[in-house]
């Protein structure tokens, strides 16, 4: 089973870069809810990524050592997500719904393309 920490700090530094972008896009022009909720949303969408990590380790552990392992979090991710979206819908007037649901998805389109980059490029 691959290092799900190598893959994680890999995809961690390609969503630090594309919250630099949006940090830029708010301070550089006249978007600012556009930005900033796609900021929040990766946020979200990054501690998504971070639980997700740490329960798949955690599963492989288990799953190696022979136990029966747990799930992988998937309330606590929704729950995460939720938290985000009542944020996103109490300040309408500086977080975008929209955006903050698109950024909200970043971290799994990340992961997609990183998958396809490395698997492309693995077979070279």
């Amino acid at each position: 089973m691959p290092d799900f920490r190598v893959m994680y700090n890999r995809q961690k530094k390609w969503i630090f870069y594309l919250l630099a972008i949006y940090v830029l896009g708010w301070g550089f022009t006249m978007y600012h809810t556009i930005f900033l909720g796609l900021a929040l949303g990766t946020c979200f969408g990054f501690l998504n990524l971070l639980l997700l990590v740490r329960k798949t380790e955690k599963f492989d552990k288990q799953v190696s050592e022979g136990k029966k392992p747990r799930s992988l979090g998937s309330l606590s991710r929704m729950a995460t997500a939720g938290i985000g979206a009542a944020i996103a819908l109490k300040y309408p007037e500086y977080f975008n719904v929209f955006t903050y649901v698109i950024g909200l998805m970043t971290s799994y389109i990340v992961i997609m393309i990183d998958y396809f980059y490395n698997a492309m490029h693995q077979h070279k």
